[in-house]
C-alpha cells in the first residue's frame, strides 16, 4: 500500500490552438532535482503511476500525472471522434507552460508513449529524458499488427459501434476489470468469430494478485465519470495516425525502455524481434533497454520496486 494522501489534485485550464479545456492533474514533490511528467495508457488513469509518483517525489523530484483529455476527471472534448494524437501533444506542452516547467523527464506507458516520443521530437529543448514502458519507438508505426486475425482486440475496438455495444453490456468497473485481466496475460487478446472481447474473461476469474479491489474501485469510479467514448478514439481509432511529423524522426535525448518478458505486446508481429535487435538505436541512439523476466503489460504496478529502481537510476544519471 502507498499513502496517496499527500498527492495534490487540481484542475488545470489548458489554452491552445486545438481548443480550451480543463485537465485533471495529480502532483507531489518539491522538485529540487527536476520534474517528471507521467503519461498513462489504457485502461489506465493518473492512478496507475501511484507507486512511481511517490518514489520520485521522495527522491527529490516533482511528479506530475495528468488524466489525458477525455479520461478520468479531465474534460471531454466537444467532438471526441475528431480527436487526434496531436491534441495530446498540444496538451502536454500546455501543461508544462501552465505549471512553469521549462524542461521535464517524460515517463509513459502503452499509448502514452506515442505523445511522449513525438513531443521529444517536436520540442527537444523541453525534454530531459524519456522512460517508456511496453511500447518501443518506431517511426513507421505499428501497422504490422493489423495482420492479426479479425478477432484481435484492436481491430474490434477500431470498428465504430462494436466496442461500444460490447462494453455497454457491463458497468465501467467490470470493463476495467476484464481489460486488466486480459492485458496482464502473455497471450494477445483475440476473440473467436461471433465472440466479443469482454466474453474472453470468465466472471469468476480473479484479479491479478498485485491489483486489489481497492485499485479496481479507483479505476472504476474514474471511468464511470469519463466513459469510454474518448478512450476508444484515442488510442484505438487513431493508431494509424500517430507517426511523428518531422524531417528528422530521431530522438536524441537519453531514453530507457522497460519491457516485461511476459508482456503480450512482444508477441505482436515483428515487435519482439525489433525490440531485441539494435534497430531501435537507429532512431534512439541513446537508448537503454531493460527486460523484467516475469513482467506483464502492467509491469510498473506488478513490480513497482524494481521499476522504481530502474527509473530513479535513469533520472539521477541524467539530471
Amino acid at each position: 500500500m502507498v499513502d496517496l494522501g499527500k498527492i495534490e489534485h487540481s484542475r488545470l485550464p489548458i489554452r491552445s490552438d486545438i481548443g480550451n479545456l480543463n485537465l485533471h492533474i495529480a502532483q507531489i514533490g518539491k522538485g529540487e532535482l527536476g520534474t517528471v511528467v507521467f503519461l498513462h495508457g489504457f485502461p489506465e488513469i493518473w492512478y496507475t503511476w501511484r507507486y512511481q509518483m511517490i518514489a520520485v517525489a521522495d527522491a527529490g523530484f516533482r511528479a506530475i500525472a495528468p488524466d489525458f483529455r477525455g479520461y478520468g476527471l479531465s474534460d471531454q472534448p466537444p467532438e471526441p471522434e475528431k480527436a487526434t494524437f496531436e491534441d495530446l501533444i498540444g496538451d502536454l506542452l500546455g501543461i508544462l507552460d501552465a505549471l512553469g516547467v521549462p524542461k521535464a523527464f517524460l515517463i509513459s506507458k502503452d499509448f502514452g508513449a506515442f505523445p511522449a516520443y513525438h513531443f521529444a521530437i517536436r520540442h527537444p529543448d523541453r525534454v530531459q529524458g524519456l522512460v517508456t514502458l511496453g511500447i518501443p519507438y518506431t517511426p513507421t508505426g505499428f501497422e504490422q499488427m493489423l495482420s492479426l486475425p479479425e478477432g484481435f482486440y484492436i481491430k474490434r475496438w477500431r470498428e465504430p459501434g462494436r466496442a461500444e455495444a460490447d462494453f455497454g453490456r457491463h458497468d465501467a468497473k467490470t470493463v476495467v476489470r476484464n481489460v486488466y485481466i486480459l492485458f496482464s496475460k502473455s497471450e494477445i487478446p483475440i476473440a473467436a468469430e461471433g465472440q466479443e472481447i469482454m466474453d474472453l474473461v470468465d466472471p469468476s476469474t480473479p484479479l491479478p494478485p498485485w491489483f486489489t479491489e481497492e485499485d479496481l474501485e479507483a479505476y472504476g469510479a474514474l471511468y464511470k465519470n469519463s466513459g469510454f467514448r474518448f478512450p476508444l478514439q484515442i488510442p484505438y481509432r487513431q493508431l494509424s495516425e500517430q507517426r511523428p511529423v518531422a524531417a528528422d524522426p530521431t530522438i536524441k535525448q537519453p531514453a530507457l525502455l522497460i519491457m516485461g518478458e511476459k508482456d503480450y505486446v512482444i508477441k505482436f508481429p515483428g515487435i519482439g524481434e525489433y525490440v531485441r535487435s539494435e534497430t531501435q538505436k537507429k532512431f534512439i541512439p541513446n537508448l537503454e533497454l531493460k527486460f523484467l523476466p516475469e513482467g506483464s503489460h502492467f509491469v510498473h504496478e506488478q513490480n513497482p520496486e524494481e521499476v522504481n529502481e530502474l527509473i530513479l537510476d535513469f533520472l539521477k544519471r541524467n539530471i
